[in-house]
C-alpha cells in the first residue's frame, strides 16, 4: 500500500470531520449556528515587503527573505499553487494588466524556483468564473510571453512535473472539508488542493466589494466548483449567503497553506474585486504612487492580508475577515506583533479608493454584471 502523503491524510480526515458536522445540521436544521470559539492569536509574525520594477527578481526575493523556497517544499513533495486568475474568460479587457489577476511573471517564477528545490509535481491552479482558462491567452505584464509558453518551457526542463488546471473543468474531484459556523456545514474543495503536499498563494492586492480587500485569505474561493455553489452562473452565490468570510477561512483552517506572496503591483481599487470605471473598480498602479512595485511575503497569511490593508489606509479594525481569522486563531493582525522587514508602513502607506461595501449580493451584482462582462478597457 503506497504512503499518504501529510495531506492526503488531512483530506482523510477532513472528509469524515465533514460528514459529522453535516450530519448534525441535519439532525438540528433549525437550531442555531453555533459561534467560533474565541482564541486569539499569541504568536509574532513576520512580512516581508519587497520593492522594485522586475516582478521575476522580486518574486525570488521574496522567496528568500524566508530561505527560497526549498525551505518551504521538500525534496519529493507535490505544490499546488494559487494565483488569482478569476477574470480571465469572463471579461473583454485583459484582466493582467488591468489589476484584475495575479502577474504571469510571478506565479511561473515561484513554480519554477519549487521545481528547483526538488518538487515532485507543481499544479498552477484557479476555479475562477470560466470552466476553461486558454493558457495561451494567458500573457504576462511586459507580454512577452503566455502561461502556456512558460508552462511548456518549464516542462522540457522538468518532464511531468508541472500542470496548469482550471479547477472547473480539470479537478479530479471535490473533497469536502468541514464549515460547522455556516449554514452550509461543509465546503467542497477541488483534490488538487486538498492532496497537495504544499500550498502556495498568489494573489492580487484588490479592494473588494464585499470583504473589504481580498488577498492572500480570501483567494481560496477559488478552490471551489461554481458549479456546485453558482446556481447556473459562474458566481458562488451559495457561499456568499452562507457568510463568505467563514467559508473561505474554513477553508484557511482545513488546507493549512503554507506561503503566500501578495501581488501589489497593478491591483484594483474602489469597487473591485473587478475592473469597469463607473460601476466596479480602477485600475491601481503602485508606481504611480510609491514609485516601484510591492509584493508582501510570509506563511501568515493573516499578517499578509492586515499589512496589506495598512499599506492602502484601511482600518484593520473594520474588515470583518481579519479580525474573524485573529479571533480563531489562524494568523496575526495587531500591527505591534508584525515584523514588516523590507521597509516600514510609513514608506509604504498610499492614498487608496476603499470600496462601497454592500452587505447584499444579488443586489449589487445582477445590475453591474452585464457592464462587467461587456465592458473593455483601451
Amino acid at each position: 500500500m503506497s504512503e499518504f502523503s501529510r495531506r492526503q491524510f488531512l483530506a482523510s480526515g477532513i472528509h469524515c470531520a465533514a460528514a459529522g458536522y453535516a450530519g448534525s445540521l441535519l439532525h438540528g436544521c433549525n437550531s442555531t449556528l453555533p459561534v467560533p470559539p474565541v482564541a486569539p492569536v499569541d504568536a509574532n509574525a513576520r512580512v516581508a515587503a519587497v520593492l522594485g520594477t522586475n516582478l521575476r527578481a522580486m518574486t525570488r526575493d521574496a522567496l528568500d527573505a524566508f530561505g527560497g523556497a526549498g525551505a518551504i517544499v521538500g525534496e519529493g513533495e507535490s505544490v499546488f499553487i494559487k494565483p488569482n486568475f478569476g477574470a480571465f474568460g469572463m471579461v473583454k479587457y485583459n484582466p493582467v494588466t488591468a489589476g484584475d489577476c495575479t502577474k504571469p511573471e510571478i506565479v511561473i517564477t515561484v513554480a519554477e524556483e519549487c521545481l528547483k528545490a526538488g518538487a515532485s509535481k507543481v499544479i498552477i491552479g484557479d476555479a475562477g468564473q470560466s470552466n476553461r482558462y486558454d493558457w495561451n491567452e494567458i500573457y504576462t505584464l511586459d507580454g512577452s510571453t503566455t502561461m502556456s509558453t512558460e508552462a511548456a518551457r518549464l516542462d522540457a526542463a522538468y518532464p511531468g512535473k508541472i500542470a496548469l488546471a482550471c479547477l472547473n473543468a480539470d479537478s479530479p474531484d471535490w473533497l469536502p472539508i468541514p464549515s460547522p459556523y455556516t449554514k452550509l456545514g461543509e465546503v467542497y474543495i477541488s483534490s488538487l488542493v486538498a492532496l497537495a503536499d504544499k500550498v502556495i498563494s498568489l494573489p492580487v492586492l484588490k479592494s473588494h466589494r464585499w470583504t473589504h480587500i481580498t488577498g492572500a485569505m480570501k483567494n481560496f474561493v477559488g478552490v471551489t466548483s461554481t458549479q456546485r455553489y453558482g446556481y447556473g452562473i459562474q458566481w458562488r452565490f451559495r457561499l456568499h449567503d452562507a457568510g463568505i468570510e467563514q467559508c473561505f477561512l474554513d477553508i484557511i483552517k482545513a488546507v493549512q497553506p503554507n506561503f503566500a506572496i501578495l501581488d501589489c503591483s497593478i491591483c484594483c481599487e474602489g469597487n473591485g474585486p473587478h475592473v469597469c470605471p463607473g460601476y466596479w473598480g480602477e485600475t491601481a498602479d503602485m508606481r504611480d504612487r510609491l514609485g516601484q512595485w510591492l509584493l508582501l511575503s510570509g506563511p501568515d497569511f493573516a499578517a499578509v492580508d492586515a499589512t496589506a490593508a495598512r499599506v492602502i489606509t484601511h482600518d484593520v479594525s473594520t474588515i470583518t475577515h481579519l479580525q474573524m481569522a485573529y479571533n480563531q486563531g489562524i494568523g496575526q493582525i495587531q500591527e505591534n506583533r508584525i515584523e514588516l522587514a523590507g521597509a516600514s508602513l510609513a514608506e509604504l502607506r498610499v492614498d487608496w479608493k476603499p470600496a462601497e461595501i454592500t452587505e447584499g449580493f444579488l443586489e449589487v451584482l445582477w445590475p453591474g454584471l452585464h457592464l462587467l462582462t461587456g465592458c473593455r478597457q483601451g
